[in-house]
């Protein structure tokens, strides 16, 4: 490597090290990372603000920043409060069978939305269901996130590094239900397995708060019903719209932003009301963080690795597959799985062609999007659920630390990988 590829690598290790110890604000961290690469030139300006491959995935911010305002004009009709309630219910308050509802819940949105867009829509109701019922928050929302990346596997628009194998493999919206989504329902239950080891010590079942949850009725908690069916109905279509992707072809930050500014310019809220639940320091991260990993893409370090990766399994595709599988998991824990997956994707779909093509050599796909969706559970920043639910708790004032997310984590993608191993060896070679 160049001297510029290792002081890119040697700023970047900083740069993680300090979000990982938490010596300093991981926004701080991300932006002074972010502000030495372009200062050593290993990006400018060009490749950090307006490349699609190496620069800030503006995409992911503003899709991000939409579904924040649309979340914030919910959060004034009292319906997060409703579901909480709801949720609390149904589950009679036993601590275990609310992870397991909330869980399911979030898995199963994630498959229909992003997986981002639905712990932002989760993570309000935890926060007041499990104040109402005197439980920890923590192994609730690190449960959510991680459930969001296992979920969002499943389909095309359910994780943001599907849409990037799906343009570069021509992949459908079918083929993921097909190829991707058996298995994540397997997983989704062996994780529901995991949390009752996990979280054990937080399942604390309190009788009285149970009782006095019972005794709620939800539909008072709704403050503004006109607002809530003007909201909802926006929702929709903006889900709809996130569903048809392949059929309309707008991108789900487009939408999003299209819904925010409908639902803000057609109700009563105003704008500093509807801005006020938007997590920009989550934003800035992101955007430091995408900067950082754009620097590793232009000095080459991210090419050299995949390349090595490649050229270590010899062309043989059960090796080339596994190699894959573990690899993209790996990678996916320490950086970001969105611009990891758009610079190995170029080089799986030369593996696949190489391959000759067909149904077999496709699961490298499989095996890319596996690892990269699962391996993101690994650590508070392998994805963006995982950034922006570490967000929302300590705007929360209920700070989870990179470690207290990670410790879990890696036990997560470690069984799941696992579990995804045998079957892709099974069904494909």
């Amino acid at each position: 490597m160049t001297a510029l590829a290792w002081a890119s690598v040697a700023f970047f290790v900083a740069a993680y090290a300090l979000i990982a110890t938490e010596k300093v604000h991981r926004v701080a961290a991300a932006l002074g990372g972010a502000g030495l690469m372009l200062l050593i030139h290993a990006t400018d300006a060009e490749a950090a603000f307006f490349s699609e491959e190496t620069g800030i995935d503006w995409n992911v911010i503003f899709l991000l920043l939409g579904m924040m305002i649309i979340v914030g004009v919910l959060k004034e009709t009292g319906v997060f409060e409703y579901l909480a309630i709801w949720a609390a219910k149904r589950a009679r308050g036993y601590p275990f069978r609310l992870m397991v509802l909330l869980v399911v819940i979030t898995a199963g949105a994630s498959a229909m939305l992003d997986n981002v867009t639905t712990v932002l829509l989760i993570a309000p109701v935890t926060f007041l269901v499990c104040e109402r019922l005197a439980l920890p928050v923590a192994p609730y929302l690190i449960a959510e996130a991680m459930a969001s990346n296992i979920g969002g596997a499943a389909t095309l628009v359910g994780d943001p590094p599907n849409i990037i194998i799906a343009s570069r493999g021509g992949l459908s919206f079918n083929d993921f239900l097909v190829h991707m989504a058996p298995m994540v329902i397997v997983l989704v239950v062996a994780f529901i397995g995991l949390c009752r080891i996990m979280f054990r010590a937080s399942f604390r079942y309190d009788p009285d708060r149970a009782a006095e949850i019972m005794a709620l009725n939800e539909r008072e908690a709704i403050a503004d019903r006109r607002l809530l069916v003007q909201s909802l109905i926006v929702l929709g279509l903006v889900m709809a719209a996130f569903v048809l992707h392949p059929v309309l072809h707008y991108e789900p930050s487009v939408v999003a932003l299209l819904g925010a500014g409908v639902l803000v310019a057609a109700t009563r809220v105003t704008t500093e009301e509807a801005l006020r639940e938007v997590e920009w320091p989550t934003l800035v991260f992101f955007a430091g963080l995408f900067v950082m990993v754009g620097a590793l893409v232009e000095t080459g370090v991210m090419g050299m690795v995949s390349q090595a990766a490649v050229g270590a399994t010899e062309g043989r595709l059960g090796l080339t597959t596994m190699g894959l599988l573990w690899g993209s998991a790996g990678v996916s824990a320490v950086v970001d799985n969105i611009p990891y997956v758009a610079t190995m994707s170029p080089i799986v779909a030369d593996l696949v062609n190489a391959s000759g093509g067909g149904d077999v050599a496709q699961v490298l796909w499989w095996a890319l999007a596996f690892g990269a969706d699962l391996g993101g559970n690994a650590t508070a920043v392998g994805a963006a659920a995982n950034v922006v639910v570490l967000g929302i708790a300590a705007r929360n004032r209920t700070p989870i630390s990179f470690w207290q997310f990670t410790r879990y984590g890696l036990i997560v993608t470690l069984v799941t990988v696992a579990l995804v191993t045998p079957y892709l060896w099974l069904r494909y070679l």
